[in-house]
């Protein structure tokens, strides 16, 4: 019944459907305007690591297939989104697949592990700038969730 009173008497015109004048990544504010959440450690129990979630979801890519996760510009995450966002980019990703780190000067750096990659497409979505480029793995690599 719902789904025809969507479509035929609504015409998809739902009131509680999720409007929007602009595109999600236009929705983060810069780091000076935020307070910092600090978040409680994974128990094991009901809440768990990045990485240990990551695993369960059998992740596969070839080694030596070219990387699904490509930037326009490599400059953009550390002059742009590290200085002015904080690096969303270390907290967005549900699989840690970005991270920063520093070189051996001190300067700092994205680092992309496209092999954890869960295909969620969230940086596709939520990079502020746009400089990430999702695009999908040869050889149909990935998630593999036996379970479901």
């Amino acid at each position: 019944m719902m789904n025809g009173l969507e479509q035929f008497v609504l015409r998809g015109n739902m009131p509680w459907t999720i409007r929007r004048d602009k595109p999600d990544y236009a929705y983060l504010k810069p780091a000076a305007e935020c307070e910092p959440i600090v978040y409680p450690k994974p128990d094991g129990k009901l809440t768990f690591d990045r990485l240990s979630s990551v695993y369960i979801s059998s992740a596969n890519h070839e080694e030596n297939q070219p990387s699904h996760l490509t930037l326009k510009d490599a400059s953009v995450p550390v002059a742009i989104n590290l200085a002015k966002y904080a690096g969303p980019e270390a907290r967005y990703c549900p699989a840690g697949v970005y991270e920063f780190i520093k070189n051996d000067d001190g300067s700092d750096r994205l680092q992309i592990n496209a092999a954890n990659c869960v295909h969620c497409k969230t940086c596709d979505i939520k990079d502020p700038t746009q400089n990430i480029v999702w695009i999908t793995p040869e050889g149909g690599g990935g998630p593999n969730y036996v379970g479901m």
